[in-house]
């Protein structure tokens, strides 16, 4: 929010205004009217860890973080060559393997991976997208220095927050949207629909009927799959509403089946198809992996993708960008240390109090040692942990981040946050000009992931 010399970023300049005009304690009336609208319309999650209250609010901040138009430039084109690159390394593992072959990446990496899945190799799927929302975390480190944390190439959640944010922050701000200063984000469920009616499979002849696919109610995501599938006008089904027949997939509805060509997922591969992946699983659809396997169902995002996930892979992402797209890494990674290279092992552990270490395959913020805020024993048992298994770790840098104004009980204070722009692949790359803000709300604390306690805020982007 501010310079160096203090002075207030000209990007801020209404904020400012805002929060001297209104005074901290009538904008935590305006915190409280804005929780108790997220509880009315049902904006929850569930933290399975503390026994998945299906209550519990993600806390909103209501100060945005903002980009100037010259910094969105920036992200907007890396963002999509990330996305590029992405899917084209997965159409590469589960085809030549060339980027293996060139000696970039070791098999290892990929294919002794657990997400890999032998079953998608040499399967192409319709356009040749594998990931058809890549939701990519960036942290700032510097004035216009942007660096990637990691990738998200399954089912990136939290772009309900990014939607609701922005509608809660429009009866907050009605002038200064009004005046159109600030990027809209709302045409994204458009935007998903027409990304996913172009992976549409050859089995398609007519307007292509896409469903959203929930587990179910219990999910802790479920608000934001019922929410998308709504926003696009298109059904939300769970399991046991579909079924295969004849090479297709159907939807069972009252005027009887109807042939489903897009299935957006929000079930995990393992559990999607019984007859291939597990046996037990009941969010299955037997048959199903057959189909997409045939041509009669697209499944979004492919089974697979989340091999590009992984954090080891995320290591190899700028080499990836020059090895398939010939181009410079228009967004850096931030400088990581894979655990299962002894010289880098070696540092790691002489260093583990300094850095920030991590499970490759970790999500939600678990499984993390965050050094300089560890004790000694903690440190300890960690590093156990690191020399038992060195390849299931990374480490990186604890990193001066930039801090966003955020709202304290008796004044603006500043907190560690990261981004989530939510890109969307069809035949086209498509990116709203926004994403998610994940705030640290405990002083000093880098963990912004909602499941351990942190916080959600609007971002603004600025229009020329």
């Amino acid at each position: 929010m501010f310079e160096p010399d203090g002075s207030i970023r000209p990007c801020y300049d209404e904020v400012q205004q805002w929060v001297d005009r209104t005074g901290i304690a009538g904008l935590n009336r305006r915190m409280d009217e804005a929780e108790a609208i997220f509880r009315r319309i049902g904006i929850t999650f569930a933290v399975y860890g503390e026994g998945g209250d299906p209550e519990r609010l993600i806390p909103f901040d209501l100060l945005p973080r903002i980009f100037t138009a010259n910094e969105w430039r920036i992200l907007d084109k890396g963002i999509r060559q990330r996305a590029r690159a992405l899917n084209a390394f997965l159409h590469d593992v589960y085809h030549r393997g060339e980027i293996v072959k060139a000696g970039i990446m070791p098999a290892d990496i990929i294919y002794r991976n657990s997400a890999y899945l032998a079953e998608m190799a040499d399967f192409t799927p319709p356009g040749k997208v594998y990931s058809h929302i890549v939701g990519i975390d960036i942290v700032r480190t510097g004035p216009g220095s942007f660096e990637v944390l990691e990738d998200n190439c399954r089912t990136p959640s939290g772009v309900s927050y990014m939607l609701e944010n922005r509608e809660i922050m429009t009866r907050m701000f009605p002038e200064l949207f009004a005046q159109g200063v600030v990027a809209p984000v709302d045409d994204y469920p458009a935007e998903l629909l027409k990304s996913l009616k172009e992976v549409a499979p050859p089995a398609c002849k007519g307007d292509p009927v896409v469903v959203v696919l929930t587990p179910g109610s219990l999910n802790s995501a479920y608000y934001e799959h019922s929410f998308l599938a709504d926003l696009m006008g298109v059904e939300l089904v769970e399991p046991a509403d579909l079924f295969v027949d004849d090479d297709r997939v159907w939807m069972k509805t009252t005027l009887g089946p109807k042939a489903v060509d897009v299935i957006y997922r929000r079930i995990d591969d393992e559990y999607i198809d019984p007859l291939v992946f597990r046996p037990d699983s009941l969010l299955g659809v037997p048959g199903i992996f057959n189909v997409y396997r045939n041509g009669g169902v697209t499944l979004a995002s492919a089974p697979g993708s989340g091999i590009a996930d992984d954090k080891a892979v995320y290591i190899y992402v700028p080499e990836m960008i020059r090895f398939y797209l010939g181009e410079k890494p228009i967004l850096d990674n931030i400088q990581t240390w894979q655990c299962g290279k002894p010289d880098e092992l070696k540092y790691v552990l002489d260093h583990l109090h300094e850095l920030v270490a991590k499970e490759v395959h970790g999500s939600g913020g678990y499984g993390m040692l965050i050094g300089p805020k560890a004790s000694h024993a903690e440190v300890e048992a960690y590093a156990e942990r690191i020399k038992a298994n060195p390849g299931e770790f990374i480490a990186q840098p604890t990193l001066d981040l930039s801090t966003v104004p955020t709202l304290g009980p008796a004044s603006v204070v500043g907190r560690h946050a990261d981004f989530r722009p939510y890109c969307l692949v069809g035949k086209q790359i498509r990116l709203v000009p926004g994403g998610l803000t994940r705030v640290a709300l405990t002083e000093g604390s880098l963990v912004v992931n909602s499941s351990q306690g942190g916080g959600v805020k609007d971002t603004w982007v600025l229009q020329e």
